[in-house]
């Protein structure tokens, strides 16, 4: 398997924004939170590395989103596994040059990716609106204010969120809660090593 630190210069390879950064940043830490709240412990550090690769075409390639990716992974030696993952988080969606992603999340931790990816943005996106700019001092409440409310991080689909916490067969409001804890668990970590990388 790919090692982490393969994965991040693969990810700079083609990334070099520090929003995409940090998004790809907060995505991985978020999966391997996952895998250790789901009993995938063992797994931990494979969930993170799909979490860290899964927008790898989006800044250079953002109309063919998820149909590049195969292209750019595979250049790097990533495993086929790893391609399906990521390219499964872009499932029935349209991307800009008019194709619908039809590669489905089979694996647990491919429809965890497909949804906690979108909502971490809102949650982000919420976060920088607190005095305070984090997410540690978040409540459940105020995240479902912002999610309601249709003009705020309207880039962040509900649709795609809702279908990722139907296709786990979880309530929103849990897929909701889980999401924040592990972002509030993982933000100090995500904050250093955006310093240190700077």
């Amino acid at each position: 398997m790919i090692t982490r630190d393969e994965a991040y210069a693969l990810l700079k390879q083609y990334n070099k924004d520090s929003f995409h950064i940090r998004h790809a940043l907060t995505v991985e830490a978020v999966m391997k939170w996952y895998a250790e709240k789901l009993g995938y412990e063992d797994q931990a550090e494979y969930w993170g590395i799909v979490g860290l690769l899964h927008d790898i075409d989006f800044e250079l390639y953002p109309e063919e989103h998820c149909l590049k990716a195969p292209e750019l992974l595979r250049n790097g030696g990533v495993s086929e596994d790893i391609v399906h993952a990521v390219c499964s988080h872009g499932y029935g969606i349209t991307v800009g040059c008019g194709v619908t992603i039809d590669v489905e999340p089979v694996h647990e931790m491919e429809k965890v990716l497909f949804a906690a990816d979108e909502l971490t943005g809102l949650i982000g996106a919420a976060a920088l609106m607190r005095p305070s700019g984090s997410t540690k001092d978040m409540e459940l409440k105020s995240l479902k204010k912002k999610y309601k409310s249709k003009g705020f991080a309207a880039g962040c689909s509900r649709e795609v969120i809702e279908r990722g916490a139907d296709q786990l067969g979880w309530e929103l409001d849990k897929l909701l809660e889980l999401t924040l804890q592990a972002m509030a668990a993982t933000e100090d970590t995500i904050n250093k090593e955006m310093a240190e990388k700077a």
